[in-house]
């Protein structure tokens, strides 16, 4: 299943005091199968409309990770019924109830989703996270609650995480203006909600952009699914009727996003990498990946449900705009500076509100392995040069962290900072890369 390889150099702890992992490089062309598990923007959609369902709901193939493991800890305090049963998650929802914190880690999912549900709660609901949350802007869903009647106190930086959002067992909905521009998820939390407010919900977008529309047709699919009624004729305005979300048996498709790493590695190694269950048709963001690699001169094929990408080794600088795909940039980034001319990364100025400042930590991680790498208003331009090994940091963000393992392939002695973070949506990440690839030190268990 893998090349031959060589070994890096054992790691330690890096300047921060975190732990690193020595990226393994490949020797040789890469053959590999590789199963990715299921995709958190779904599985957190899917849990949220199982909470608000008319009866119990069977999630099969959910995504297990922090992310979803905090999305579903925070129902359950919300009275959910989340239990396991084997490898399924079964929930039984019940009234929804105050009186309790919901720790959101780093899940935009979390925090953008949950406040319309707590407003629906019989008392209050107090939000908080990590430190590095804490700066992720949540301004337009509290002002979008407030003018919908709801009573949110905020405990910190206005518009920011720690708040509380005082529900009273129900919402009259209706119509609400929001400026999505810094995230999709603005929009989609309010319609997750919007079945169980009384008047439903009309929500106009009001911003210049929008960014990642594949994740709001995600969440109206998943509405439609659950038989909820769903008006998007008209761009940036969407109409969710009232009534009930049905509950179901629901298979949730793998995370093409997570794939985007192993896909890209047949690109930068050379040799092929199939991945298994890709969806014959779908809203995740992560379809646009196979149109992606073939710009940049790998040759990609899709034989029933197993996609399959090929590479040289040799790559080429693209122009792409990625405002429907953003969470891609990271993983295009370092197939970017491995590239034998420059590529603007375009359409991603929301990226800055992501787990980090993404802009910012791509083009200081891929200056630091010795690439070009300069901010433009809304991407960057990547100019590749000679490369050397470093240090890559990870800033706490799991896809910082898969980008660092890609450009490990191709450039000994690259130290990837807190590789752990990649249990955010991706637990087993140095299982499934070393399998694939070879070498690495061991992570610690799980990782």
């Amino acid at each position: 299943m893998t090349s031959e390889h060589r070994t890096p150099p054992a790691a330690g702890t890096g300047p921060s005091g975190l732990p690193l992992w020595a990226a393994p490089t490949a020797a040789g062309p890469l053959s590999g199968h590789v199963e990715v598990p299921g995709s958190k923007s779904l599985t957190n959609r899917y849990l949220v409309l199982a909470a608000l369902a008319d009866g119990p709901t069977r999630l099969r193939g959910a995504l297990r990770s922090r992310d979803t493991r905090l999305m579903a800890e925070a129902l359950a305090a919300l009275g959910t019924g989340v239990t396991d049963d084997g490898p399924d998650q079964v929930l039984t929802p019940a009234p929804l109830r105050g009186g309790t914190d919901v720790d959101c880690g780093l899940a935009g999912t979390v925090m953008r989703f949950l406040p319309a549900v707590a407003a629906l709660a019989d008392g209050p609901v107090r939000f908080d996270g990590d430190a590095g949350a804490r700066v992720r802007p949540m301004g337009p869903v509290l002002a979008a609650l407030r003018a919908l009647g709801v009573r949110v106190e905020e405990h910190g930086e206005p518009g920011h995480l720690p708040f509380t959002v005082h529900g009273t067992g129900g919402v009259r909905g209706g119509s609400v203006d929001v400026d999505a521009s810094a995230s999709s998820q603005f929009v989609s939390g309010l319609l997750l909600a919007a079945p169980r407010f009384a008047q439903g919900l009309t929500l106009r977008h009001t911003g210049r952009t929008l960014p990642s529309l594949p994740h709001i047709e995600m969440t109206v699919a998943v509405l439609r699914a659950a038989g909820v009624a769903v008006d998007d004729s008209r761009p940036g305005i969407w109409q969710v009727s009232p009534g009930p979300v049905a509950a179901g048996d629901v298979r949730v498709e793998p995370d093409l996003s997570n794939a985007a790493p192993f896909l890209c590695a047949a690109l930068v190694a050379g040799g092929s990498v199939t991945v298994p269950g890709w969806p014959a048709s779908t809203t995740q963001p992560g379809a646009l990946l196979p149109g992606i690699l073939e710009r940049f001169g790998g040759r990609v094929v899709l034989d029933g449900d197993l996609l399959t990408a090929t590479g040289t080794g040799e790559l080429r600088g693209l122009d792409l705009d990625l405002r429907a795909a953003g969470e891609l940039a990271p993983t295009l980034a370092a197939l970017a500076v491995l590239a034998g001319s420059p590529t603007r990364l375009r359409g991603i100025a929301h990226l800055r509100g992501h787990e980090t400042d993404r802009l910012t930590a791509l083009a200081t991680e891929l200056t630091r392995v010795g690439a070009r790498a300069e901010q433009t208003a809304d991407g960057l331009v990547v100019t590749p040069r000679p490369l050397s090994g470093a240090v890559w940091r990870s800033y706490a963000d799991h896809r910082m962290a898969t980008a660092g393992a890609l450009v490990g392939l191709r450039v000994p002695g690259v130290l990837v900072e807190d590789v752990a973070t990649t249990a955010k949506t991706l637990p087993g990440f140095v299982a499934l890369w070393t399998g694939l690839v070879g070498g690495g030190v061991p992570a610690p268990a799980g990782v």
